[in-house]
Parts: structure tokens; C-alpha cells; sequence
């Protein structure tokens, strides 16, 4: 076709680069968990499920009644109809850690502190896999944000005291952390290794969701011990790993380990060998105050290797801005187009073997 105006090819142009944005958008929605008030999921989510800029959610108890699993279940129906569909379900998370730490109704029981303490925490562990994965069949559920493998230092400190780790050596919590992951993903569910490469030595007053926290070991101690369990996780093929947003200067002084490419590439990847998706920690998090919007977060996590960025505040829009802003970065190449093709082949992979 011979274009004979301006306005022709004007209007062709446009067309092409409302086109190649839609592209973008679509790609960044494989990056994003939203989250949302109340229990009925808004119409601002569904919207963003049928045109495939969204991927997924994360569920807090304020989200959970007897409704969600059809609301969850008609959610991926209408990502499923878009046009933009990945092949591949939603990544559907929350927090089932066991003990004070759930989400859904039905347990685990005992806190992670209670199962390393039993006479064979092994099984303990696989058992209390094995009751996350009935939850997440009922409520339609796919992804677990635990187990934290944190080796914590002192009773009663961040994550003693909601009993969040399995024990004060890295070979307890090692033997508890292999048989709770392997168990959970046998049945189709992705397990998650947090908070890498630890919160054990953090005080009960060290909390990265208020505010930025720093945990001063040795690189020495911190590879014989806090990643220890990382080892184990990824030996039983852990699915998800979730950085921590603490500051660790023994490998980098600048960065929280969530934004550091010393952590995400060189560490986690290089040295450990984890080859599976990396998701973070509440993007919103007072940790993280010092970096600036959400937005700007965002983009400095994808920049330092984050697979997954976890938009928390309830608010659908910040989901959206957040996909809005890793399209821009990709398509003005503040983020790198080969390396991020390559973290959404990832995420595919992974969705694409979830259990809906």
C-alpha cells in the first residue's frame, strides 16, 4: 500500500506504537503481583486479567471467605479469554507459613519453631507441606511465600518470636526446609525460600517492612551459615526464591540484597546455582524508603535481577503503575530488553506447571 498523505502515515505510526506499548505492558504484567482491599476482587483486577497486564496476586487475610475460590476460579477464566493470554495461569501467593503466620483457614498448626522442635522434624516438615497444599487446593491457591529459612540468633528476636524459624543452627532448619518444599511442590505448588540471605540475626525491633534495617556478619558467617539452608532449598528445587530488603555490607554496603546485583546475580545465581524466579518482598516496605516511589523501586530491583515484583498497599493502581513503569523502563532501555525477556521466559516456565 502507497501512503498519499500525511496523516495516513501519521496515523499508521500511531498505530504501531500503541501496538509495540500494549507489547511492553503485556511482557511487565508477568512481573507484577497486585493486591486489593476486602473480599471481593475489584473490577479494576479482572480488567487488567483480560487484556494480560497483570500476573497475578497476592492474598492477605483480609481477602479470605468462602467466596474466593470462585472469585480466583473466574479470574483465570478471564485471563484466560484475553487475547494477551501467556499459556500459563496466574501466580496466585500468600503467606502459609504455619503456626501465627496464615492466611487460610486449616494450618499448618505448628509454627516452623514448633515443627524444628518435634521428635522428627523431617516429617513434621513434609507434613505441614502436605497441609498447605490441601489449603491451596480449596482456596485455588498456587503459590506459598514460605518457608523462611532464616538460622535465628536470640529467643524472642524478628523471627523467633512469632516462632517464624525452624532453629538456631542452619542443619536444623536445613532438615526442616528440604522436606516442607519437596512435599508442597509434589502437589503442584511452588514453594518460596525467604528471606535470602537472611533475617536471623535481625533484633525483634529489625522489622524491613517499617523501616531499613542492616545486618552487620561477616561474609564468612553469613555463607556458613544463613545460606546454608539456601543450599538445601535449592538442592530439592525450590521454586521461588524472596530476597531480603536488609542491608548487608559484608558483600554490598549500598544496596538492600533485593536491589543488589551482588546478591541476585553473583551470589544467588552465580555461587549458589539458583536457576528458578526470584520475587520480592513487599515493594512498599519502609526498608525501602530511601529509594524513592514504587515505581523506582521496582524498576532498581528488576535492574539488579528481581523476576517478581510484590505490590502490597491493597491498591489495584499501584499494581498498574508499577506494570506501567517496567514497560517504560524496558521500552527507554533503563531496563535491559534480553535480560528481561529472559527473566519473563522464567516466570512463564514456572506458571506453567502450577496447579490452578
Amino acid at each position: 500500500m502507497i501512503y498519499t498523505s500525511f496523516n495516513q502515515i501519521a496515523l499508521v505510526l500511531s498505530v504501531a506504537l500503541c501496538t509495540a506499548a500494549q507489547s511492553y505492558a503485556v511482557q511487565a504484567g508477568y512481573h507484577v503481583l497486585y493486591s486489593y482491599s476486602g473480599k471481593t476482587i475489584p473490577d479494576s483486577i479482572f480488567q487488567a486479567a483480560a487484556s494480560g497486564t497483570i500476573g497475578g496476586l497476592i492474598l492477605f487475610g483480609g481477602n479470605i471467605d468462602s467466596t474466593l475460590p470462585s472469585q480466583l476460579s473466574s479470574l483465570q477464566s478471564a485471563y484466560k479469554q484475553s487475547s494477551n493470554y501467556a499459556g500459563a495461569p496466574l501466580l496466585i501467593v500468600t503467606d502459609q507459613e504455619g503456626g501465627q503466620v496464615n492466611r487460610l483457614p486449616g494450618g499448618p498448626t505448628l509454627s516452623a519453631k514448633k515443627v524444628g522442635q518435634a521428635s522428627d522434624p523431617a516429617a513434621a516438615a513434609s507434613s505441614a507441606g502436605a497441609t498447605v497444599a490441601q489449603g491451596f487446593s480449596t482456596y485455588k491457591v498456587n503459590g506459598n511465600l514460605a518457608p523462611v529459612l532464616g538460622v535465628y540468633r536470640s529467643a524472642g528476636d524478628f523471627l523467633d518470636e512469632y516462632g517464624r524459624s525452624y532453629g538456631m543452627t542452619a542443619s536444623l532448619v536445613a532438615k526442616c526446609v528440604g522436606p516442607f518444599i519437596s512435599k508442597l511442590q509434589s502437589y503442584g505448588y511452588a514453594a518460596t525460600a525467604k528471606h535470602f540471605p537472611g533475617l536471623g540475626a535481625a533484633s525483634s525491633s529489625e522489622n524491613t517492612d517499617e523501616a531499613p534495617v542492616t545486618i552487620n556478619l561477616s561474609l564468612s558467617e553469613l555463607r556458613s551459615v544463613d545460606e546454608v539452608p539456601y543450599q538445601t532449598a535449592i538442592t530439592n528445587g525450590v521454586k521461588m526464591v524472596m530476597p531480603s530488603w536488609a542491608v548487608y555490607p559484608a558483600l554490598d554496603g549500598s544496596r538492600p540484597s533485593g536491589l543488589s546485583s551482588k546478591w541476585l546475580k553473583d551470589e544467588l545465581r552465580g555461587r549458589l546455582g539458583f536457576s528458578g524466579v526470584t520475587i520480592s518482598d513487599a515493594i512498599t516496605a519502609g526498608g525501602l524508603r530511601d529509594y524513592g516511589s514504587i515505581s523506582n523501586r521496582a524498576v532498581l530491583a528488576v535492574q539488579a535481577g528481581m523476576d517478581i515484583i510484590v505490590v502490597t498497599g491493597n491498591s489495584p493502581a499501584d499494581g498498574a503503575t508499577v506494570v506501567s513503569a517496567l514497560a517504560a523502563a524496558v521500552q527507554n532501555g533503563q531496563i535491559a530488553s534480553p535480560a528481561f525477556s529472559g527473566s519473563s521466559q522464567r516466570i512463564l516456565n514456572l506458571r506453567k506447571a502450577l496447579a490452578t
